[in-house]
């Protein structure tokens, strides 16, 4: 990295019970103006270039309740079509994403917010 590259800087605090079960999870990110600030689930994707595979880091609480859980995927499939869309310009695909989506959303029978 250059000298003069900026650096911007995302925490994850993770506390365990006595059985490494998440009980706490907390995310600090500054440059938004995030700090110490609570969460139920985190989910991070990392690509590795040379082995060409993501790296995943799936966490989320002992208390996290199943209902919103499926919320929470739901949001995260949702959000991954257009971040797709948004990396590739695949329209196409992006809306077939979308479209599962939707079927997942009636499948699960929660209300798109």
């Amino acid at each position: 990295m250059a000298k003069d590259t900026l650096k911007s800087e995302i925490k994850i605090i993770v506390e365990l019970d006595e059985n490494r079960v998440p009980e706490n999870l907390m995310w600090t990110a500054p440059d938004g103006g995030v700090k110490d600030e609570a969460s139920k689930a985190i989910m991070l994707s990392v690509w590795d270039s040379p082995k060409q595979e993501s790296m995943r880091i799936d966490l989320w609480t002992k208390d996290m309740p199943v209902d919103e859980m499926k919320v929470f995927f739901h949001q995260t499939l949702v959000s991954m079509s257009e971040t797709f869309e948004r990396a590739t310009g695949d329209t196409q695909m992006s809306e077939t994403m979308k479209d599962f989506c939707d079927y997942f959303a009636e499948k699960l029978e929660i209300k798109q917010k």
